[in-house]
Parts: structure tokens; sequence; C-alpha cells
């Protein structure tokens, strides 16, 4: 009982707690909006190429959550301007960037001979080595989603229901798309260190996954998903600690048996 209170008051053990649930709070309606939008494989390919801004980072001696935040952006900027006239199917293309990306980050790193990195830490997360310094990118990324959110809330439920309607109302739907993909890029970046490459988009997919069982409206489905969220970083914190498991998969395995319960329990499937 006493190494438990040491740890919930612990300063490392405070920080993965606090950013985990900024990641959750934003987490929740971004990830509504790719599960309503099928972008899975979308953030999927944005995870991936968050290893290559570590690797150049590393290289370049920079900031490395910077060059991750840049990587994000780049590319994500990159795939909604392919996306706008493929040349090739959009899973074909996504595929080539993703597994792309993810391959020359790993062989960048790999060339990095006098740098000594924690690829799993970066793989699966390392949510109890987060510093004052991640800290600060999490409160910054997410006060700065949670006011384009508020913003453009309506905007991008708009433009995800029916794009052409949208447009005749007047709204600007491939700008609003761009400012989508930007805020999820974003929350990618700030999340690696959290959850890692593998898991972040099962963080934005899962509990929108799951709160789609109990809401009735967007509104309600985001805030269900963020706070199926916050439960799972909660209740995964605490079940890495008493099971000596890693942080960021726990969650992910709190979060998918959100998901089982709800989707298999003959009740909330009624409410659909």
């Amino acid at each position: 009982m006493e190494n438990f209170i040491q740890l919930i008051t612990s300063d490392f053990f405070l920080a993965a707690l606090v950013s985990g649930l900024c990641l959750a709070i934003i987490a929740g309606p971004l990830g509504s909006f790719i599960v309503w939008r099928r972008m899975s494989y979308f953030g999927d390919t944005l995870a991936h190429s968050a290893l290559l801004g570590v690797a150049i980072g590393l290289l370049t001696d920079s900031d490395p959550q910077l060059s991750i935040i840049l990587s994000c952006l780049v590319l994500g900027v990159l795939l909604a301007f392919l996306d706008r006239n493929p040349s090739l199917s959009t899973d074909t293309l996504l595929g080539i960037l993703a597994h792309s990306s993810l391959a020359v980050g790993v062989v960048f790193i790999s060339l990095a001979n006098s740098l000594r990195v924690n690829l799993e830490a970066y793989l699966f997360g390392s949510m109890l080595t987060i510093s004052s310094r991640d800290l600060v990118w999490v409160f910054l990324i997410t006060a700065i989603v949670i006011l384009a959110l508020a913003k453009n809330w309506n905007n991008f439920l708009s433009a995800t229901v029916h794009a052409e309607i949208a447009e005749v109302e007047g709204i600007n739907v491939k700008q609003s798309n761009l400012i989508l993909v930007v805020l999820v890029a974003l929350t990618i970046a700030v999340a690696m260190k959290i959850v890692g490459v593998l898991l972040i988009t099962s963080l934005l997919i899962i509990p929108p996954a799951a709160a789609r069982r109990l809401a009735k409206t967007p509104e309600k489905m985001a805030l269900i998903a963020s706070l199926i969220g916050s439960l799972s970083i909660i209740l995964g914190l605490f079940g890495a600690f008493f099971l000596d498991s890693p942080a960021g998969p726990t969650i992910v395995v709190i979060a998918s048996i959100f998901f089982a319960v709800l989707y298999f329990y003959p009740s909330a499937s009624n409410k659909n």
C-alpha cells in the first residue's frame, strides 16, 4: 500500500496521468471524425511518419518533439494534397507512404551510430519518462486542438456528413479537411511519447468506436469517446503498475476491453 501511495504522488506518475488525460480529451472528438470518415489508415500513416521525425531530430541534434511535429505536419499536408487528385487509389498511396516513412526512419536511426536510441520507447511509448518539456508540448497542442475544434466543429461535421451540401452552404470543404488533417497530425505527434508509434492510432479509433454504441448525436459520441479514453488512461496506468507491464500497450488493452464489452452488450446495440 505504501508503494502505491508513493506511486500516485510521484512526479513521473502525475506527469504521465496529466499528459494521458490531455491526449484522451482531444483524441475523443478527433477520433470520432476519423471513425466517421473511415480515415483509420490515414491516421496510421501519420503515426508511422512520426518515427521519421524522431530520426531527423536525432541526426540534426534538434528537439525531437519539434521534428516529430514538423514531420507529421508535412506528411499530413502532403497526403491531403495528393488525396485531392490521386493518381493511385487512396489506400495504396497511404500504404506506400506509411511503410516508406517508417522504414526510412528506422534506417536513419540505425545510421546514427554515435547515438544510443531506445527504439522500443518510440514504438510502444514511454509515459513514465515524460519530462517537463514534453508536458509543455502536450499542453500547447491540447489547447490548439481544443480551440480549433470549438471554432470549426460545425464545418467539420457538415463536411463529414455531406461534402457537396456543405459546399453549397458556403463552407470551404477543402480548407476544413486540411485543418482537420493538421489537428490529427499534431495530436499524433504529441501522443508518440505517450503510447508510441504502433499504438497511437488505436487510441484514436478504439474509444470513438466504443462510444458509437452508446451515442445518438455526434457531440455525445465525442464526449463519451473522451471519457472512455480517459478511463483507459487511468486504469491502464494503474494496471501497468500492478502487472508490471508497459503503460502504452496496457492502456490500449483497457480501451479494447471497453470496446468489446460495449460491442457485445445487447442493450448497447439497441440504442443505435
